[in-house]
């Protein structure tokens, strides 16, 4: 990003309640989709749970009013590493603590505009899951078109990746959503299965990595990729 590109990122967002400081050290990750019950909080709250678990401090921005992700957090055992609750939808980001170094955002159902907009300049990485059926892959379609129109917030603020989500492999809807994401002009870095685990998360607060190993194994392996991407530089605005 060029420095220009990058004081303006900075100047929006201090206006929206981050400071220089939060700004320079707090990892910023977006989840979108333009639909409801793709698995965006399933995600949100998973990746949320994942920074907890490996010591990192952690806030949980739910922008969406039927508020899932701050659902989830309510049932997470006081004995786990603590994740901040930030109700985006109401105040956007002005609650978020000092201390914090990874912020996850649970973006609301078919964002657009200047909401749209706005949680783009706020991120630095955007992991956009699509589930295995012929409804959920036009609007899609329709959606990455809608975000790739404003390129210069994307490439230069933003990545992007695309995660197949609840999908069950050997079958000819998986297939077609793998070869729909390979086409994309946007990186396909990971597949999750549909696994009862991710039930039991959301029922005990718990991220997909907090579960025993004998259990979620599996689903550890799928997570694997999106990790490595969210670490990797070209998860992060050049």
């Amino acid at each position: 990003m060029d420095l220009f590109n990058r004081l303006k990122a900075i100047k929006f967002l201090i206006s929206n309640g981050l400071s220089f400081r939060k700004v320079r050290h707090m990892r910023r990750i977006l989840i979108l989709n333009p639909k409801g019950g793709c698995g965006k909080s399933t995600i949100a709250t998973s990746l949320a749970g994942y920074f907890a678990s490996n010591g990192h401090k952690v806030a949980l921005a739910d922008y969406d009013p039927q508020g899932s992700s701050l659902s989830w957090l309510a049932n997470r055992p006081e004995k786990k590493p603590k994740i901040y609750s930030i109700k985006g939808y109401e105040s956007g980001l002005k609650n978020i603590p000092s201390d914090v170094t990874h912020l996850v955002m649970d973006a609301p159902a078919r964002s657009e505009g200047q909401e749209l907009d706005n949680l783009i300049r706020i991120s630095e990485s955007i992991v956009f899951p699509v589930l295995p059926s012929p409804i959920d892959m036009e609007a899609a379609v329709d959606y990455l078109d809608l975000i790739l129109n404003q390129r210069q917030l994307v490439m230069k603020q933003a990545k992007m990746a695309l995660v197949a989500n609840r999908i069950k492999e050997n079958t000819l809807s998986f297939d077609i959503l793998d070869d729909f994401l390979e086409k994309q002009k946007i990186p396909y870095v990971a597949t999750l299965r549909e696994s009862q685990n991710y039930i039991k998360c959301f029922d005990r607060g718990l991220g997909i990595h907090e579960l025993a190993p004998y259990l979620a194994y599996t689903d550890w392996e799928q997570w694997q990729p999106l990790i490595n991407w969210i670490d990797s530089k070209k998860s992060l605005p050049e």
